[in-house]
């Protein structure tokens, strides 16, 4: 789907921005979603991945799925997390792939690119790296990933197929996409999708 040509693109992300700075500087304000660890169990993430976080990266996770029960995160494999927020799942795959693999998380919110590098920092990983950017622009070169993780992401992208085009250019051949996401069972009106309060929340 690509965006409707009267959605201000610019404007959607900077909405969206503010919404998941909120999410990283405040996480016990309370959301329109469920955050942090109450989130985790109800998506079937087990606790003992869970203890072995940051209680910061935890507290903001934000996503809707969990793309680890779609296949398994290999050692030595490098990671590819599409809108990593504060890092959650992307610690959980550092682990996984342990210090032969590596993972490298994106996202393009300052104060969430700040609590994931904070989190990697406290966790002593030293396998990870988190990049500024965009789901439809990865700053990863061309067939680096075995896996590219993404949870809670492309229901906010306005050009679903830019982003999954980007995810598959920095795939490997043969690389697998682990993405938990929202889908709804009709069409969303085209004055919804020019709303941005919508998009937001």
């Amino acid at each position: 789907m690509t965006p409707s040509p009267t959605l201000d693109v610019e404007q959607l992300r900077a909405a969206i921005q503010g919404e998941y700075a909120e999410v990283a500087n405040s996480p016990t304000r309370g959301f329109h979603f469920h955050t942090g660890q109450p989130l985790a169990r109800m998506l079937g993430y087990p606790d003992d991945w869970i203890a072995t976080l940051p209680a910061a990266v935890v507290e903001s996770f934000a996503g809707t799925g969990n793309p680890f029960r779609l296949g398994d995160i290999c050692p030595g494999e490098h990671v590819v997390d599409v809108g990593c927020g504060a890092g959650l799942d992307t610690l959980i795959a550092a682990q996984m792939v342990g210090p032969t693999g590596r993972v490298v998380g994106v996202d393009m919110t300052p104060a969430m690119l700040e609590k994931a590098r904070r989190g990697a920092v406290a966790s002593g990983l030293a396998n990870v790296e988190i990049r500024h950017g965009y789901a439809d622009a990865l700053p990863i070169p061309d067939g680096w990933a075995d896996a590219v993780i993404s949870n809670g992401v492309l229901n906010l992208m306005p050009d679903k197929a830019a982003a999954l085009k980007e995810m598959a250019r920095v795939l490997k051949p043969g690389g697998r996409l682990h993405i938990g996401d929202i889908l709804v069972q009709t069409p969303v009106p085209e004055d919804a999708k020019q709303d941005i309060a919508l998009w937001t929340g």
